[in-house]
């Protein structure tokens, strides 16, 4: 069973440098470093969109080898205004990112993104292939009309009980569009009608997430985050996540056949569906596929968690 397979994460560790960078006339975007000031720079690109990073993520990383960096998307995490969707598009995280190796003075570095980031990670490569050393991409999603119909309504038929507890939450004669009647329940100027609404919205993906969900451990719940998160990952759902008609899988097989590459799946991956990282794995033929079989879309279930550090740990020697 996967539940008796060892996590094999690197040792917690802190950072040696975290600031604000600010990155427009509204946004200011929290990063952090860790590991090794002189190793070669490797950017987590977290997913959501909305989601921020946690220590954790830190800890698939050597810190003895990598110069390892986290950053909070717009929005997300300590980056400020919390939640704000204004000026907040694909286009403008890719901008901050390359304003942000600027800023940090590197030249090259390996780019990591699971979920969401693996789609924020292709849409990087893409539009600047030439820092990136490699890559490595978790439950990919390229924001394709089918893969969000697959979130928004189609899980039901896996997951009826976790579906019918999002939508009981709204009345009756709103549940047929559950994302536009929670929209204007999280953007609602009244806190003690948005923040419970985020709540309800985050719990639902949250309930997806694994293969066999665990039991929540009684965390204390901030309702400001959740709000903030809830807001990004609606604004970008509306709008596609700003792909609109773009082909990465295309953009990807034309501009990034040089670029080392692993993509890691779980087979039973709730969120974000196989279909599109085999697609992505025919596209990009040169990359490592590594299919989990026992897992959903969580990075943090063992095989796939494994799957990442190998990764990593496969890709030291590129400089």
């Amino acid at each position: 069973m996967s539940s008796e397979v060892q996590i094999n994460l690197f040792p917690e560790t802190q950072p040696f440098h975290s600031n604000w960078l600010q990155v427009d006339t509204t946004h200011r975007i929290y990063f952090e470093e860790c590991g090794n000031s002189a190793g070669p720079a490797v950017i987590f690109l977290h997913g959501g969109p909305g989601s921020g990073c946690n220590p954790t993520q830190r800890r698939f990383f050597d810190p003895a080898h990598y110069r390892i960096i986290l950053m909070d998307q717009r929005g997300c995490g300590r980056s400020t205004p919390e939640g704000e969707t204004r000026n907040n598009t694909t286009a403008d995280l890719i901008a901050d990112i390359e304003q942000l190796r600027a800023h940090l003075n590197i030249e090259r570095w390996h780019v990591f993104g699971g979920s969401w980031g693996s789609t924020l990670a292709l849409a990087y490569a893409c539009s600047h292939p030439a820092p990136v050393i490699s890559l490595v991409l978790r439950g990919i999603f390229l924001s394709r009309p089918f893969e969000l119909n697959w979130f928004l309504g189609q899980i039901a038929l896996f997951f009826p009980e976790q579906w019918q507890t999002l939508c009981d939450y709204l009345p009756e004669s709103k549940r047929n569009n559950p994302l536009q009647a929670f929209q204007q329940l999280v953007f609602s100027d009244d806190t003690e009608i948005a923040i419970p609404a985020a709540i309800h919205w985050n719990a639902y993906e949250s309930s997806i997430m694994s293969l066999v969900n665990q039991p929540g451990k009684n965390t204390t719940i901030n309702g400001k985050v959740e709000l903030a998160r809830a807001r990004v990952q609606i604004h970008y759902i509306l709008n596609h996540c700003f792909i609109g008609d773009r082909d990465l899988l295309q953009e990807a097989k034309e501009k990034l056949a040089h670029i080392p590459t692993t993509i890691v799946q779980g087979r039973y991956d709730m969120v974000c569906p196989p279909q599109t990282a085999w697609q992505l794995s025919l596209a990009m033929s040169h990359a490592m596929f590594v299919m989990v079989p026992d897992a959903g879309h969580s990075a943090m279930e063992p095989g796939t968690c494994n799957a990442l550090v190998a990764a990593t740990e496969r890709y030291k020697h590129l400089l």
